[in-house]
């Protein structure tokens, strides 16, 4: 797509900001995967074993596409990858929300501790979807951010 120098802006203020994001949150979160897992179970979704699982695999996805988004190579899949992330994140609190549980959202790790409510921490991921979206959009014609 082509665009000028405000949609080249946009698009890099978008990369680096949900770049940032998911690689602070994978390094947080993976610091206490075991905490983290806590955090999981909190959300009462997924059986035992597999809290652990998505905590040993969680942190270092993000870490790996928030990389990517940082250093603007393969943007198109690190894109896809924190949006399919982002879109469980959101199923999640909308679930969350609607049983009612009181919990912190564990979004940037085990040490938050509710110090976001779940509505917003919904707010905060459907803003970054949207910043998500305008990377796929307007992403550049560099083979390597392809």
């Amino acid at each position: 797509m082509k665009k000028g120098f405000l949609g080249t802006l946009v698009y890099h203020l978008c990369r680096l900001l949900a770049g940032g994001v998911f690689f602070f949150a994978g390094a947080v979160k993976g610091a206490d995967v075991g905490a983290f897992a806590g955090e999981i179970a909190n959300y009462r979704m997924l059986p035992y074993f597999f809290n652990y699982l998505a905590a040993a695999v969680l942190p270092m996805v993000e870490l790996m596409a928030g990389t990517l988004l940082l250093f603007n190579r393969r943007v198109r899949a690190a894109a896809l990858v924190v949006g399919g992330l982002n879109l469980v994140f959101i199923v999640a609190l909308v679930s969350a929300l609607l049983r009612g549980l009181d919990i912190g959202c564990g979004c940037f790790g085990p040490g938050d501790g509710g110090s976001s409510s779940l509505v917003e921490a919904l707010l905060r991921d459907l803003g970054l979807m949207a910043a998500i979206f305008l990377i796929w959009r307007l992403r550049g014609d560099n083979p390597l951010s392809q």
